[in-house]
């Protein structure tokens, strides 16, 4: 399904634009395809640290974006793709000092 701009052009999937584009994080490519926990978390939180655009704190804007990929760009995945990205945000909590839910 492709979202309307204003002028009325197609511009694909906005959730795979705002993941690609997003204006508080500099992702490293493809990282959501990666089937390594750890590497995934070391990356949002990389991207996470050295953004100076971001709003809020590196752990909310690397837990935010984790979340948002799994809930909308990826809400398609099987459970075999889900597991690393669930894996990823204990991962990322454990990277940060926080509690692991």
């Amino acid at each position: 399904m492709a979202t309307k701009t204003k002028k009325g052009k197609g511009t694909g999937k906005w959730s795979a634009r705002v993941t690609k584009e997003s204006d508080a994080l500099d992702l490293k490519n493809g990282i959501f395809k990666s089937k390594n926990p750890e590497e995934i978390a070391r990356s949002l939180k990389n991207s996470a640290e050295e953004s100076d655009r971001r709003k809020t704190t590196p752990f909310q804007s690397a837990m935010s974006m984790l979340n948002f990929y799994e809930n909308r760009a990826g809400r398609n995945l099987t459970k075999r793709q889900r597991a690393p990205l669930e894996k990823a945000k204990n991962k990322l909590r454990k990277l940060f000092g926080k509690k692991e839910k």
